[in-house]
């Protein structure tokens, strides 16, 4: 960890950065970027912050799955579930970037790196909802009767997608 000196009363002190901020306390103190070279949330402004929504898993989800919100009639309620090119109604809205089980609370990212993916080698290719890998995506477009097409993004690197959803097309059957 770098370490830095400043001036106090006359004298030098060595500073130690910070990596996460808990608020006012930690104002006027030095930041450092955490082992992937970001700034974690709480350094940044309120008004910089990742948009996301708090949203009741209706199955188990992995991290870097996308997932389609719908609202649920049988509980009354807004859901998530993997999203999934091989039917209607199943569009991706966002993704996930921790595993969460059926029933508890998923933070959706509606935008932004996923780097919860892997696997990718047609690095700056476009990125497709899946119609075989419900939460999963392609790079080649799915072509197949009545299936979805909708690009989520673009592929960055091996594991990053930079998700930027487009609006989902339903083939003809």
């Amino acid at each position: 960890m770098a370490t830095f000196l400043d001036t106090i009363n006359g004298y030098l002190k060595q500073l130690v950065p910070i990596t996460t901020s808990s608020g006012t306390s930690d104002g006027n103190k030095i930041a450092q970027t955490d082992a992937s070279g970001r700034f974690d949330v709480t350094l940044m402004p309120t008004s910089v912050t990742p948009q996301v929504k708090i949203v009741q898993a209706a199955e188990a989800l992995t991290a870097g799955n996308y997932v389609n919100i719908y609202y649920d009639n049988t509980a009354s309620d807004v859901r998530c579930r993997k999203a999934d090119a091989s039917v209607t109604g199943k569009y991706a809205h966002g993704f996930t970037k921790a595993n969460v089980s059926s029933g508890a609370d998923a933070t959706i990212y509606l935008e932004g790196i996923n780097d919860q993916v892997s696997g990718f080698d047609a690095v700056a290719g476009t990125a497709w909802l899946s119609a075989t890998t419900p939460g999963g995506v392609v790079t080649t477009p799915p072509a197949g009767s009545g299936q979805v097409v909708q690009i989520v993004g673009t592929v960055l690197s091996p594991t990053e997608i930079d998700t930027e959803m487009q609006q989902p097309i339903l083939l003809a059957t």
